[in-house]
């Protein structure tokens, strides 16, 4: 069928594979930073596309026919009516709309109103949160706003030559706040709620469907938000799900139809191949072995991990409740850790390390039963992150999750997601490939773990936890 390209902007560079449309073999691969100070709240645009041409340079896409575009989440672009910034964009990390998206909840009337509207309960670094906090903290600049983009959107409508038609696709749209993955509509009195007035919203394409042609005659897919753009280059399907290991974590999980939660702790998103998302956070994951290498003094996770095996299932009594940073999941924002089942015999080092692995993973397993809750099935697990591959993880995972957990060898995973969605819309154009579902590229390299005869020894390490959670925040999940 061709040559395809996936680009991934993220926050902090542009990462592209240049791929056989095919079969999804990478054949060549290109990286270039976005010149912007760590962690900016506050971004120019083009230093997304001067990144970009960057990545791209030295003929990285000679013979490509089609382009799909994968950006970071949750970013805002605030245009006027022609399309010109009216302030620099607002990073996807920012979170200084805390007290807007608050203000939100509240003026819509409470979190089961927002949940039937959009399947979403605002945060802050949603899109609707920060038109809120631009409405309230920068006036001057609200009222000029005509437009509002997400980084994809934008790159494709820049790459397109700005055309009239600004475009995204259902998976971008799912995380704004103002667009429903149950209805497929946008909400806009909610945008009208936090900007104070109207806004011109992207159309949003179906997957498979292309934003339009470059005056160079590429091609270009609808693209998707980096989350979206993972889960395809990951090709996961019903059945499958997500934990990601970062200082914080989520599961995401593939599902067959939109989830409204009221209480806020599933994120109902879209996908960018007809189904649904549904995402549960955690406010604390690597960060507390972090933290726990920390208090014993171990040098790094690589070693806390072998500590961790020197112990046994349990670790002797020993619960850890890695509440370190408030929690998201159950909902304890003014919580602390607690460290439980002190014993003289539990107080050594290998049990400590254990427990710091064995509570975040029960903390992650915690987040999974409630999409489980939900009817969400979930009979395979991907782990991602660079400490999915200490042993201590991938030990204990499969009992703890009860599921075959399978670890991805380290890819661009949201690049080849774009590259994919690229594939698709060429070969639907090219009539050689339905609309209804993506071409079948050959899956992550990986390796596959299963919890065999530990699934017992996994439910009572989970139960021992579970106990001393009611026994600290009783009906932290009696929802």
């Amino acid at each position: 069928m061709g040559i395809v390209a996936g680009l991934d902007s993220s926050s902090d560079s542009t990462r592209i594979v240049v791929c056989d449309a095919d079969t999804g073999a990478v054949l060549r691969q290109g990286h270039a930073p976005h010149a912007l100070e760590p962690k900016a709240k506050d971004v120019d645009p083009q230093a997304w596309l001067l990144s970009l041409g960057e990545a791209a340079g030295g003929g990285l896409l000679e013979g490509v026919q089609a382009i799909g575009v994968s950006a970071q989440a949750n970013a805002l672009v605030p245009l006027d009516p022609q399309g010109n910034p009216v302030r620099p964009a607002l990073a996807g990390n920012d979170k200084r709309a805390q007290v807007a998206a608050a203000d939100l909840v509240e003026a819509f009337g409470g979190r089961q109103a927002w949940a039937d509207a959009v399947g979403a309960v605002p945060q802050a670094q949603m899109p609707v949160a920060k038109l809120r906090w631009l409405a309230r903290t920068e006036p001057e600049h609200a009222q000029r706003v005509g437009m509002v983009l997400q980084p994809h959107d934008w790159l494709v409508w820049q790459l397109l030559g700005r055309p009239a038609r600004r475009t995204t696709d259902r998976g971008a749209a799912s995380a704004t706040g103002y667009w429903s993955a149950r209805t497929g509509s946008y909400r806009p009195d909610l945008v009208e709620l936090a900007l104070g007035h109207q806004a011109m919203l992207p159309e949003v394409l179906g997957p498979g469907e292309a934003a339009g042609t470059t005056p160079e005659g590429l091609l270009i897919s609808a693209g998707t938000g980096e989350t979206m753009a993972a889960a395809l280059g990951l090709g996961l399907g019903t059945g499958d799900a997500v934990v990601s290991l970062g200082a914080s974590g989520s599961v995401m999980a593939v599902h067959h139809e939109a989830l409204a939660d009221p209480h806020g702790m599933i994120t109902g998103y879209a996908d960018a191949a007809g189904m649904h998302l549904p995402v549960v956070h955690t406010s604390n994951a690597v960060r507390a072995l972090r933290g726990t290498a920390e208090m014993l003094g171990v040098d790094s996770l690589e070693e806390l991990s072998a500590l961790a095996l020197a112990s046994t299932p349990g670790s002797s009594g020993l619960v850890l409740l890695p509440y370190l940073e408030g929690e998201r999941t159950p909902h304890l924002p003014h919580t602390a850790g607690t460290l439980s089942g002190l014993r003289r015999e539990s107080m050594k080092p290998e049990h400590l390390a254990r427990a710091a692995f064995e509570g975040m993973l029960c903390s992650l397993a915690d987040a999974m039963d409630v999409l489980r809750g939900r009817g969400v099935e979930v009979r395979r697990v991907f782990l991602l992150g660079a400490t999915a591959w200490l042993p201590a993880v991938q030990a204990l995972a499969p009992a703890l999750f009860g599921a075959q957990v399978v670890v991805p060898q380290p890819a661009e995973y949201a690049a080849l997601g774009a590259a994919r969605q690229a594939a698709w819309a060429l070969g639907v154009s090219q009539g050689t490939l339905s609309p209804a579902a993506p071409p079948a590229w050959q899956g992550a390299a990986a390796q596959v773990f299963e919890a065999g005869e530990e699934l017992a020894v996994g439910q009572a390490v989970r139960q021992q936890y579970t106990a001393t959670r009611e026994q600290i925040h009783p009906g932290a999940f009696a929802i």
